[in-house]
């Protein structure tokens, strides 16, 4: 297995919009989704994959994520792009695909929200909110 490596989100953005076949999963979960919001990615006439890597409330990692990803028409020549909250759940899930046999994984290492920034808030310092990319509340 190959390493999972990290890109910045405006690199998978960059990618995204170049690559017809690049594909974003967002790994977070319903919750997340819901209340915090979700990547746009209707500018580039795509739209982002959600599959939670842990499931909520329990956070038991999800057992099936590799067959939803199937599901989901991502197949092993796909570019795929893990999207979490920080980059932490992201590179568990790009490992995880990369294992069953989706070897083309990239990490978005700040995640949607990034770090906590001094007040104790996410969203300012990095990742794909800070970067200005486009989202939605769902």
């Amino acid at each position: 297995m190959t390493r999972v490596p990290d890109v910045a989100a405006q690199e998978a953005w960059d990618a995204l919009k170049d690559d017809p076949a690049a594909v974003l999963v967002d790994v977070r979960t319903d919750a997340e989704w819901n209340f915090v919001g979700v990547p746009d990615l209707s500018p580039v006439g795509k739209q982002a994959v959600l599959i939670p890597w842990q499931m909520y409330p329990t956070m038991q990692v999800n057992t099936h994520f590799a067959e939803h990803l199937r599901k989901a028409g991502v197949t092993a020549e796909s570019k795929v792009y893990y999207l979490c909250r920080s980059g932490a759940r992201s590179l568990a899930a790009g490992q995880a695909a990369q294992a069953a046999g989706f070897p083309h994984a990239f990490n978005i290492a700040d995640g949607f929200e990034g770090p906590v920034d001094g007040a104790g808030h996410r969203g300012a310092v990095a990742g794909w909110k800070a970067a200005g990319l486009p989202w939605i509340q769902r």
